[in-house]
């Protein structure tokens, strides 16, 4: 059972809806910078097409963080769905309200997340 008071497991739902909402927004959007980028050699100048090209790339980089994004919230969501939303997936201790709060799909307590990030390194 949540630790979280049943005003602030609203607050959290609503602010993962509206996340969700954001974030297939975003990639509805990004989706088109992403697609590949048609040369016209006449049309572009060397400059230009190496410029056309880093903007590809970056679209899709940040398509693919959005869409990494979206995963989170979904699996958040369905966390809630369970009951098992507000506790670490590593430690299965309840994860504070204002980590929640200010990053509601966060699935890691901050000692946990702060421990895989330095194990990242």
């Amino acid at each position: 059972m949540s630790t979280l008071k049943p005003e602030q497991s609203e607050h959290l739902i609503k602010l993962l809806k509206q996340r969700k909402q954001t974030l297939m927004e975003t990639i509805a959007q990004s989706d088109q910078s992403a697609q590949p980028v048609k040369l016209d050699q006449q049309a572009f100048g060397r400059v230009t097409r190496v410029d056309a090209l880093q903007q590809q790339s970056m679209a899709k980089a940040s398509l693919e963080q959005s869409k990494q994004q979206l995963r989170q919230v979904l699996m958040a969501l369905a966390r809630f769905e369970s009951g098992d939303y507000g506790y670490c997936l590593e430690c299965d201790r309840p994860i504070q309200f204002a980590r929640l709060e200010i990053r509601p799909e966060s699935s890691l307590c901050i000692d946990c997340q702060s421990g895989k990030e330095l194990a990242d390194r």
